[in-house]
């Protein structure tokens, strides 16, 4: 029997993303911590957290993984007339913590949700690092959908959406591929399939090309400011 890798606390190394098993498909480690440079080792790598309150810290690195380029988003007649209704207000960076519980909650109420109290903590200390971004859809002044994930170099790695009005998480998606294809980032990291995603362009590829992806456009280093939307993005 195959045994997996535990991390030790003190050192911030995983194994080769080639070591992940078939069966669960992408698991590659456990334990370790959620601390900003053990998340950024982990991001750099093509490897993500992903556990529940019952369960250690799970490392996965899937084979293939879901991603879109930002210019080949997809916008269906009917996203894009409610985007052009100017119903929603959208924003960048200014209630990371809200969208990162709605996401929690709304998984909460359905199947359970891995967004942790712990990974909470861990990746609203990532934001306020500089590392870490959402967007935020609002109507009026509630927030309806949003989506939130981390920036390195010109990748950004989705990690959770929510919407408590129809779309939302959609227009938030579109909004931030735009942004991204604006700022000139190659790829847009979706993790696990989903017909939602599919819906919105995404598509496999390898770990091995990933790894390729990871290797030219992955910087250790963000800008430690907050993401604003360029003016009429939309």
């Amino acid at each position: 029997m195959i045994s997996i890798t535990w991390l030790h606390p003190d050192n911030l190394d995983f194994p080769p993303v080639g070591q992940a098993f078939d069966d669960p498909p992408g698991l590659l480690a456990a334990g370790g911590d959620l601390r900003p440079e053990r998340l950024l080792s982990a991001y750099a790598r093509g490897i993500f957290p992903w556990y529940d309150d019952d369960s250690p810290i799970l490392w996965w690195s899937p084979d293939p993984r879901m991603v879109l380029r930002p210019s080949d988003v997809h916008v269906s007649r009917s996203l894009a007339k409610l985007i052009r209704q100017g119903r929603f207000r959208i924003t960048m960076d200014t209630a990371f913590a809200d969208v990162i519980h709605a996401c929690a909650a709304l998984r909460a109420a359905r199947e359970g949700t891995w967004i942790t109290d712990e990974m909470q903590n861990a990746y609203i200390a990532l934001h306020t690092l500089g590392h870490a971004h959402s967007v935020e859809i609002w109507d009026g002044d509630q927030l309806v959908g949003g989506l939130y994930g981390v920036a390195m170099g010109k990748l950004f790695f989705g990690e959770s959406m929510f919407s408590v009005a129809p779309n939302t998480s959609k227009i938030a998606f579109v909004a931030l591929a735009t942004q991204l294809q604006n700022w000139g980032f190659a790829l847009i990291d979706c993790q696990m399939p989903t017909d939602h995603l599919q819906s919105l362009g995404a598509h496999e590829m390898s770990r091995a090309k990933f790894q390729n992806v990871l290797q030219r456009w992955c910087e250790p280093e963000p800008a430690n400011v907050p993401w604003v939307f360029d003016n009429k993005l939309l």
